[in-house]
């Protein structure tokens, strides 16, 4: 009995590690496509508007056609070999070079600045083009690979001189170490990076393609539905099925596997299903939260109500599954990425002709959902009576340990929620992290700061910059940036608890305040308040210091 109470802290140790390690990585993977999800919308667009079954067919801009048979000034063309041995002049257009060249090189050239900055992003893209060029396949995994890796190798051989270049030829030294560094490395890539990737890649997809002929992609669900209200939603999304399926994209057109993760149908089935028969505080929240998700994208706001019950992933994976086999039946899918998860990411990335079946992949997988759902929280509803349901609260402050970060819609909901008691506690444990931190100056630029450097600190930081506008200060800089792009440039750096050491240490110099949420923190009229009075002339040192305070 001793050894066994001795081991086990061991054993909570080694998996909560285990934990912020693939919390870190899947962070990491965010951070590449995060932030280039926006190019995929537009080539997606491209594709669905001007390729020959688009919904404006247009042989320039979509690559297809003879150009000695239309002839555009300035069009970029190809030379092709006709069947009879001749040549003639065919359109390139903007579809294949942007699969092909530009979304890569976004990926590789935003792995490298997270490395190295913008030396790295240049090392990394120039390694990138060997890459490309030496494939047959888009290059997407290999983006995600070597672009990390070729500002990682940049990095290490400018530690090797640091401090050791004498004064005035550190430019020379900088220019002519990055342009021999990527030279080899992109000829490297070429010849034993490309093969390499382009051979697993297709094991991937021949893994995709066995699944579905043998009718097993809704298995899938299985895997995804239970991560995704864990923690590794960023990690299996953007690190896996986003890059197989711009694979399968470019084979067949479209790809079902967008939508496997990005389904906003198995959430929604759950909240309208607390909706209706839920209790107390879940069933309040439910209906907002239903919006949110649906319309808005933010898949993790129904992740609490599973956790309170965890019988109902049973109800999520059905729905998940039924989407996912929709779309194999009907042989439908996206011409990219669904990002946010919202209905309408969902509708603008499906093609012409595939619209019955995308909204019925969606239909019917709320229904199944809500349906299972429904069963289950009608059996165990006189138990949730008796005893008081489920602790919503307990349940997002699991969420949000189990993603390793706070989350705007997650403290919107707590909001929602009631949890006035808890809501006292946080005020007193933010003003604490606020007023624990340094010495305070005088506050021009803000920055908010999350992993990927979009969502939750966006709405943040637009929350703080409207305050400070209604009080007449329009000369403070309030921006959203992720973790790993702070620079120590900056006078308050404000991050989710979880993050502020990672801040800190990207930022030493700056203050840091750690709030739960973004969205309803009362350090922000503290930070209004000092601004404020350190611009108002009449301010008296009494007042700024305790606005400093």
């Amino acid at each position: 009995m001793s050894a066994t109470t001795a081991e086990a802290p061991r054993t909570v140790s080694r998996g909560k590690a285990a934990q912020v390690r693939v919390q870190r990585f899947g962070a990491f993977l965010s951070s590449m496509i995060m932030p280039n999800l926006p190019a995929f919308l537009a080539w997606g667009l491209i594709t669905s508007l001007f390729i020959a079954v688009g919904w404006m067919p247009n042989a320039i801009l979509g690559g297809f056609g003879n150009a000695d048979e239309m002839s555009w000034q300035g069009a970029a063309t190809q030379l092709a070999l006709a069947e009879d041995g001749t040549t003639f002049r065919q359109y390139v257009g903007l579809v294949g070079p942007m699969i092909t060249y530009l979304l890569p090189l976004l990926i590789a050239n935003a792995g490298g600045r997270v490395v190295y900055g913008d030396r790295g992003a240049v090392v990394a893209s120039i390694v990138a083009v060997g890459m490309i060029v030496g494939s047959t396949i888009p290059m997407f995994l290999g983006a995600m690979i070597v672009g990390p890796g070729a500002a990682w190798v940049m990095k290490k051989i400018d530690s090797l001189w640091a401090g050791k270049i004498r004064a005035g030829f550190e430019m020379l030294v900088d220019m002519f170490s990055a342009g021999i560094v990527g030279a080899a490395l992109a000829v490297a890539a070429f010849f034993g990076i490309a093969p390499i990737v382009t051979q697993l890649s297709s094991w991937l997809g021949s893994i995709v393609g066995w699944l579905a002929d043998n009718n097993l992609l809704p298995v899938m669900s299985v895997i995804v539905e239970p991560a995704k209200v864990l923690f590794l939603n960023n990690a299996i999304g953007n690190g896996v099925l986003v890059p197989l399926g711009a694979q399968q994209l470019a084979e067949d057109g479209q790809s079902l596997l967008f939508l496997v993760e990005s389904n906003p149908g198995p959430g929604l089935g759950i909240l309208m299903a607390f909706t209706f028969f839920g209790i107390g505080a879940a069933k309040s929240s439910a209906p907002g939260a239903a919006v949110v998700q649906f319309v808005g994208g933010i898949h993790e706001v129904y992740f609490p109500f599973v956790l309170m019950k965890p019988a109902l992933i049973l109800a999520a994976i059905a729905g998940g599954a039924t989407g996912v086999a929709t779309n194999m039946v009907l042989g439908t899918g996206l011409r990219g990425p669904a990002a946010p998860g919202s209905i309408i990411a969902v509708l603008a990335a499906t093609p012409r002709g595939a619209f019955i079946g995308v909204i019925l992949s969606v239909l019917l997988s709320f229904a199944v959902t809500f349906l299972v759902a429904s069963v289950i929280l009608r059996a165990s509803r006189k138990r949730d009576l008796a005893t008081g349901g489920g602790d919503l609260g307990a349940a997002i402050a699991q969420t949000e340990a189990n993603k390793g970060k706070s989350s705007t819609a997650l403290g919107a909901l707590a909001g929602a929620g009631a949890a006035t008691a808890a809501a006292s506690t946080t005020v007193g444990a933010e003003t604490a992290a606020a007023t624990a931190d340094a010495p305070a100056t005088p506050i021009r630029s803000i920055v908010f700061a999350c992993d990927a450097g979009m969502g939750s600190s966006a709405m943040g930081a637009s929350i703080l910059r409207d305050k400070l506008k209604k009080a007449g200060r329009t000369d403070v800089t309030v921006v959203n940036k992720a973790v790993a792009r702070l620079e120590d440039d900056v006078d308050l750096v404000i991050t989710q608890r979880e993050l502020t050491d990672r801040a800190r240490r990207h930022a030493p110099g700056a203050r840091h305040v750690s709030v739960d949420n973004f969205l309803s923190s009362p350090v922000y009229d503290d930070v209004v308040r000092e601004v404020t009075a350190e611009g108002d002339p009449a301010a008296s040192p009494t007042s700024r210091e305790a606005a400093q305070a």
